[in-house]
């Protein structure tokens, strides 16, 4: 089971692009993967001038992640992507540094202004889920959630209408998620192509959804569509959110759940 997943520089969109052709990096335990302007075993390509051939290195371990910096004269910096302006710098030289985030971009100074890559890391393991010490190698959860972070409010706010009336069929539409979870503070810049991502996040890399043919046959909406559909009835069936989770949204006085434009969604 992979560690770590990098998301190359140029894919706009988690998960696979429009040619369907995947840009991932795929990493378990103890694999490594470098990156720079390129060269020799460089599989993170940062195409500028200003950017070293061999720029540093990534490797995976247990359910976090290190970095290294080659170079000898520049920091790099890896910012929290649900962290509010959370970041850590990688100071020159240094080896091996330990990454917490869950959610990462990794930015490097250039003569283009910065280049940046981002790494996400599923597995991170949370004390309900870790074994009683001597009681042999942990188990890993299949759907390792972390109820503070903003693609567990998306879920939330998907699996709502379902939720609270189990006959309602009906899912919101993107727009309609938008919406419902502006109201809340740490949602205020929410936008329509934010919960987007993270509907892939949760549907390629926390629940590994296999979609099949409804992946490949349907066109843009009807994929996004059956995407939102499996991922709610995945997360209700296995019970990855809850009637306790509703507390998290904001009063459904708030912001209103549907939308006539969304309808269509």
């Amino acid at each position: 089971m992979e560690t770590i997943i990098v998301q190359l520089p140029g894919t706009t969109q988690w998960g696979v692009q429009e040619t369907g052709s995947p840009e991932l990096i795929h990493l378990g335990p103890g694999d490594i993967a470098d990156f720079g302007r390129g060269g020799a075993g460089v599989r993170i390509v940062l195409p500028d001038p200003g950017i070293s051939r061999r720029a540093g290195q990534l490797e995976a371990a247990g359910d976090y992640w290190r970095l290294s910096n080659f170079s000898r004269s520049v920091s790099y910096v890896v910012e929290n992507l649900e962290g509010a302006g959370e970041y850590l710098t990688v100071a020159p030289g240094r080896l091996g540094a330990p990454v917490p985030f869950e959610f990462s971009r990794v930015v490097l100074p250039a003569l283009s202004g910065t280049a940046t890559f981002k790494v996400f890391a599923p597995q991170h393991a949370y004390l309900g889920e870790q074994s009683a010490p001597g009681g042999g190698e942990q188990t890993v959860h299949p759907f390792a959630l972390d109820p503070t972070s903003k693609y567990f409010l998306v879920l939330v706010a998907l699996c709502e209408p379902r939720l609270r009336d189990p006959s309602d069929s009906a899912l919101p539409g993107v727009g309609q998620i938008v919406e419902r979870l502006r109201p809340l503070e740490s949602c205020r810049d929410l936008t329509r192509s934010a919960v987007n991502y993270h509907i892939d996040y949760l549907a390629f890399a926390k629940l590994r959804l296999d979609l099949g043919e409804d992946a490949t046959t349907a066109g843009d909406g009807g994929r996004t569509g059956a995407k939102r559909t499996r991922l709610a009835s995945v997360a209700l069936r296995f019970g990855l959110v809850g009637e306790e989770h509703l507390s998290l949204l904001p009063p459904r006085g708030a912001a209103r759940l549907t939308d006539p434009q969304e309808t269509r969604a």
